[in-house]
């Protein structure tokens, strides 16, 4: 019972990812791809297609394994060592330029660094612990699925100032800011949470999805509480060239 459990989920992950990159999609629509030509310069564009391509080779893997194409699975694979570096530089390039030269720092500013450093952090930990157990087919499907949780925000956000903005007032505030990101947190942790007992209850198995929700966890954690901290604010100072 529980292995036919196991095949169900995994073999239809692809929907899952399908139905994630809508929702990316839904997010992005209004402030990007309907405005492809409005943008700035080409960090948008670089970080964009640095993750469309991340949610792509989510859905075709988890697709591949899904009709047992293994051997294209795995040569598709190693295009992730591009895909993750553009990931993280794309990022970094895009965070810098948008705070570099700024004359001070302020509360919103070392939160929303902590939001996108961290998350790439979590992310790149998530990735790499798949590749680690890129032999052993259960535990790097997990870990692979894992690797959407740092990107709920970007998403829900977005999502909740566009189409949902009136749910703002409800949220907490940081010097009277909302922080939409709070939603986004609280999903993560909710699927991770059902995630941890589903695994537990069928397969016997502790040492993925809690893994994953702990580090969610200390992430979610530096994104609410690190602007108060000095070590905090003098990272982000030498990040921003200040």
């Amino acid at each position: 019972m529980s292995m036919k459990l196991e095949r169900t989920l995994f073999q239809k992950s692809y929907l899952y990812f399908i139905g994630f990159f809508l929702f990316v999609l839904a997010a992005f629509w209004l402030t990007y791809f309907t405005k492809l030509l409005d943008q700035k310069n080409y960090r948008m564009h670089t970080h964009g297609i640095a993750l469309l391509l991340w949610c792509l080779m989510l859905v075709s893997q988890a697709y591949l394994i899904r009709t047992k194409r293994h051997a294209l699975h795995k040569r598709i694979g190693k295009f992730s060592y591009v895909v993750v570096p553009l990931i993280i530089f794309t990022t970094v390039d895009l965070l810098y330029y948008k705070l570099h030269g700024l004359p001070t720092l302020g509360t919103m500013d070392l939160f929303f660094i902590a939001l996108v450093v961290n998350a790439l952090i979590a992310f790149v930990i998530f990735y790499g612990l798949a590749i680690l157990y890129r032999r052993r087919s259960t535990i790097h499907a997990r870990y692979m699925v894992c690797t959407i949780f740092p990107m709920f925000t970007p998403v829900t956000d977005r999502i909740i100032h566009i189409y949902f903005p009136s749910l703002l007032q409800y949220l907490p505030t940081i010097e009277g800011n909302p922080i939409a990101p709070v939603v986004g947190f609280l999903m993560a942790d909710l699927i991770l949470i059902g995630l941890s007992i589903w695994d537990w209850r069928s397969h016997k198995r502790w040492n993925v999805f809690p893994l994953a929700l702990a580090v969610l966890l200390v992430y979610h954690y530096s994104v609410l509480n690190f602007h108060q901290f000095t070590f905090w604010k003098s990272f982000s100072l030498w990040f921003v060239g200040g």
